[in-house]
């Protein structure tokens, strides 16, 4: 069961035709993780935006730059992943119910505090199937989809950081995670894309080691 969802997971990051609707969902985590360090660095959380690209953007009212904005913008990338390899703890412990627990509190804080339509349906589309599964589907078929989730969250949040760095060379994200922490720092973009991928690929590699074992 567990190769099996890493299987399926991987096929959804790697085919475009299932990538492409399944990225919401990488969108969703990606601007909680903006949110959630906003707030925790006091800064005053405005909204957040998904749009029906799979883009999505976390506005916040504070200081412009310093430590705080800094770990603000470093964030959104990492946040999948992150997440993904806290839910391979909490299942190599056989804590399924904590891991949709999460999730759904996750859907809930993000739609308080989404400010546009599609952003609305996307929230309330994955909380209609976290709902289902969570109350009427089988003990086995919660820990699949338990594990489902954190695989997904684990090679998705990989793409986005190859497709940020592809639009960057054709000059197309001057306004990108990257580009912001290049202007708030003064390291290059190209070094927070590798911070990104770095961070995810140790991610993928200590919950592989949870998951597998």
């Amino acid at each position: 069961m567990v190769l099996i969802t890493a299987a399926v997971a991987l096929g959804v990051v790697s085919i475009n035709a299932f990538w492409r609707p399944a990225r919401n969902v990488i969108t969703i985590v990606h601007e909680a993780g903006h949110a959630l360090i906003a707030l925790l660095v006091g800064r005053r959380l405005m909204g957040i935006r998904l749009h029906s690209d799979t883009s999505g953007v976390t506005l916040s009212r504070g200081k412009p730059e310093g430590p705080g904005m800094v770990c603000t913008a470093l964030a959104g990338y990492i946040a999948p992943s992150l997440l993904g390899m806290a839910f391979a703890a909490l299942l190599a412990g056989d804590k399924v119910s904590v891991v949709l627990m999460i999730c759904g509190a996750l859907l809930f804080g993000v739609l308080i505090m989404v400010r546009n339509l599609y952003g609305v349906v996307s929230l309330v589309a994955s909380g209609i199937v976290l709902f289902l599964v969570s109350w009427y589907a089988p003990d086995q078929v919660q820990v699949a989809f338990g594990y489902l989730i954190a695989w997904f969250l684990l090679f998705g949040g990989l793409r986005p950081i190859a497709e940020l760095q592809s639009k960057r060379r054709r000059g197309r994200a001057r306004d990108s995670d990257a580009d912001q922490l290049a202007r708030l720092t003064g390291a290059p973009g190209f070094f927070w894309v590798g911070v990104f991928a770095l961070v995810d690929l140790g991610s993928l590699v200590l919950a592989c080691g949870w998951l597998l074992l």
